[in-house]
């Protein structure tokens, strides 16, 4: 995920959204974009293991590799640190969090059991914070899209800013993960964060009180011309459900067109993604995944129900992973006229796997591209008709990227010429 965010401000969510981080507390961290073989499975065998010791050598460890020397330190930390006594857990969990980190992916991560815990509330679309999508760009934690009408909205944050510290704390240096587990916290409970706004020359100060967010992932209506706008907020467990109740409306209601909104949209599950897009694309491949020696097609599971709707697909910024994944396809198979600006860039799938002490990790096993061919990582996705989204605009209350996208659908609509 990476260049700066191409859309300068967030739209307004008339119709709403939400992945990832909840920040990830509510923040969330973009890309927690779960691969198909995402279920919960033990990474070890279960029953008893055993520790490694400075007698018990793996045949694939390098031979510059010495854990004597991990045990040494171990050792002098458990001896020479000041403050005694020094916990056994608290260096284990923080020898397996620094050596996940060292991969040096931003979406590579390990989660002690209770930012496990708080990771798999995230997915079920509940969870206490903020309600911010963040994630990593350029170095730097950054706001990805705030939730509709959250506390972080309501405060203020937007795609874009930049999370300088939280609590006091520098988080500048500091992983997604652990400014989410920052962000995080217990209802009523205030966190302080320090941004600096897109486009800003200074920081501001923002203090936001934590709540519980639950968000239905997908909302829809069809106005009165039979214009549909489906709008998905983020792709969770809820996901697939509420989009198929969204299709069958639609139908039944003989809509004319679709705007299929997906700006601020930072992601989600792989699985409800291909649910999602084969709505349109039917079985054809929604997305290709690249892992370390091979690759692999991954086609839809339903038949094409909206294929024949005309249908625009508007995105920013802030839309980043499955949607993008969602996006891309719809864009190949000339399903939909993709309309904004620039996609968020985030082209990774991860591998989410339970340990036995309740801990997880989460692993960045392939890249995706879409059926075409096309990478997105870093890049994102240029629409076929670029509308920006200004201050300007969100002061008069203006869409101009919705009033484009109705545009084109009622022209595509409007009687030939006789």
């Amino acid at each position: 995920m990476h260049p700066t965010l191409m859309s300068s401000h967030r739209k307004p969510r008339t119709a709403a959204f939400l992945i990832v981080a909840v920040l990830v507390g509510s923040s969330f961290s973009t890309g927690w974009f779960l691969s198909a073989r995402q279920s919960a499975r033990a990474a070890v065998p279960e029953g008893e293991g055993h520790l490694l010791d400075k007698g018990t050598v793996p045949s694939s460890l390098s031979e510059d590799v010495k854990f004597d020397e991990f045990w040494d330190v171990w050792k002098l930390v458990k001896d020479n640190y000041y403050k005694q006594p020094v916990s056994d857990k608290a260096l284990y969990y923080g020898a397996i969090r620094g050596m996940v980190a060292a991969a040096g992916d931003p979406y590579t991560m390990y989660f002690d059991p209770e930012a496990s815990k708080g990771f798999k509330s995230m997915l079920s679309g509940t969870f206490s914070g903020i309600g911010a999508e963040l994630g990593s760009k350029d170095g730097m934690v950054v706001v990805v899209a705030p939730l509709a009408d959250s506390p972080a909205e309501k405060a203020g944050l937007a795609e874009g800013d930049i999370i300088l510290s939280v609590d006091g704390k520098d988080s500048t240096k500091m992983s997604v993960d652990q400014v989410v587990a920052l962000v995080r916290g217990v209802e009523g409970t205030d966190v302080k964060l320090s941004v600096v706004h897109e486009g800003a020359d200074h920081a501001d100060d923002i203090t936001i009180t934590r709540q519980i967010i639950k968000v239905d992932s997908v909302k829809w209506n069809v106005d009165k011309e039979g214009i549909a706008t489906i709008s998905i907020s983020e792709f969770n467990g809820d996901t697939t459900g509420l989009f198929n109740k969204a299709v069958n409306d639609v139908l039944s209601k003989n809509a004319k067109g679709i705007i299929f909104d997906l700006r601020s949209d930072p992601g989600g599950l792989l699985t409800a993604a291909i649910d999602v897009a084969s709505a349109w694309t039917g079985y054809q491949t929604v997305v290709m995944e690249k892992q370390q020696d091979d690759a692999q097609s991954l086609p839809g599971v339903s038949a094409p129900r909206l294929a024949e709707i005309p249908t625009v697909v508007l995105v920013d910024g802030g839309s980043a992973s499955a949607s993008e994944i969602v996006a891309g396809a719809l864009q190949d198979y000339g399903l939909a006229t993709m309309v904004g600006t620039q996609t968020f860039g985030k082209g990774s799938v991860q591998d989410f796997r339970d340990l036995p002490d309740g801990s997880s990790v989460k692993i960045t096993i392939a890249a995706w591209y879409t059926p075409k061919g096309r990478t997105i990582n870093e890049t994102g996705l240029t629409p076929d008709v670029v509308v920006e989204y200004t201050k300007e605009d969100a002061h008069a209350k203006r869409d101009p990227q919705k009033e484009k996208a109705l545009e084109i659908l009622r022209a595509t609509a409007a009687p030939a010429a006789r």
